[in-house]
């Protein structure tokens, strides 16, 4: 099976991005393109961590919804919830209403402000671990990777919850510590120009 399909234009691109209409503005403007902002680095990881046993095409019609709900990812404000907010959220039909995952949220704001002040932004810490490109296979062949791998297990012990290497990856992949677009994809030549001319926070 070919790893690309045709596209609107005509042109090609990663296959999965045809399983839903919604994939493909995704995939076009913001799968792989290199991220430096700590509000967007640490929704999407929560974004993933709420995918975990779904669909990515679920997270995404919820994204809105889930977004409002937790304050746009602020994490020093999401940090202070309590209780009655995780009472609050469960009913809320607009996300995902699954207490651990909710929990796990609300935890992580609090290792993100930990991170912050230890690291001096979440986007320092994340971006030491890109891998190095002559080191990684051929792109979407795995769905774990030893720099994945490493980095869940430190945020594990750091205090984080739903960041598994799958989870993890996801994110990297995402975010643009890798450029995981496929060879023959239109779009994989301009995450990698993207990438050459993004500075890479706390080097």
């Amino acid at each position: 099976m070919t790893r690309t399909i045709e596209g609107p234009d005509g042109r090609q691109r990663c296959r999965w991005c045809g399983a839903a209409p919604e994939f493909l503005a995704y995939h076009d403007t913001e799968w792989g393109f290199p991220v430096s902002d700590d509000r967007r680095l640490f929704e999407k990881l929560c974004l993933e961590g709420f995918q975990s046993g779904l669909s990515w095409r679920t997270i995404l019609a919820k994204r809105e919804g889930i977004r409002k709900a937790f304050l746009g990812f602020d994490f020093d404000r999401v940090a202070l919830f309590g209780e009655s907010d995780v009472e609050r959220l469960l009913k809320d039909e607009g996300i995902v209403r699954h207490r651990g995952k909710i929990e796990a949220v609300i935890n992580n704001a609090k290792r993100a402000q930990e991170l912050v002040k230890r690291e001096g932004s979440l986007a320092a810490y994340f971006w030491r671990y890109e891998p190095d490109e002559d080191a990684r296979g051929e792109p979407q062949t795995a769905s774990t990777s030893p720099t994945s791998v490493a980095l869940s297990k430190d945020l594990k012990k750091l205090g984080w919850k739903f960041v598994g290497p799958t989870t993890v990856y996801a994110f990297m992949q995402a975010m643009g510590l890798i450029n995981d677009h496929v060879e023959d994809c239109v779009v994989r030549t301009d995450v990698a120009q993207a990438r050459r001319g993004f500075i890479r926070p706390g080097r």
